[in-house]
């Protein structure tokens, strides 16, 4: 039965990460534990591991794009399984400007609430 490999959460704030690379192509064989995939976050580039032996059916998502956190990246099962992967605007990659909005607000909540400074004569 094939198995939906996700966008691993690699340090507590991280919210998405780019997939730089594919480092297993669809067709190849791959097996628990080896890398499947580099991904940047804003401290590192780390690589993927797959979390599931068998044949790498599927890339769900593009290399270069943002990924949420969770979000499926792709599938591993077994040799001729057919799948339906392909990304939806629910599960899909995320582009750059999502994120940059998201980062505003935050950046703006913290600016607005100074700690008032007092002053002794």
């Amino acid at each position: 039965m094939a198995e939906t490999i996700s966008m691993p959460k690699l340090g507590f704030d991280m919210a998405e990460g780019l997939l730089v690379r594919w480092v297993k192509q669809v067709g190849e064989n791959i097996n628990k534990g080896d890398v499947l995939a580099e991904i940047e976050t804003d401290k590192a580039t780390v690589e993927v591991e797959s979390s599931a032996s068998g044949v790498v059916l599927s890339h769900i998502a593009e290399q270069g794009t943002m990924v949420p956190v969770n979000a499926p990246i792709a599938i591993v099962g077994a040799a001729g399984e057919k799948v339906d992967a392909k990304p939806t605007a629910d599960n899909g990659p995320k582009t750059t400007a999502a994120p940059q909005t998201q980062e505003k607000p935050a950046s703006t909540t913290q600016a607005a609430s100074p700690l008032p400074i007092l002053v002794h004569r």
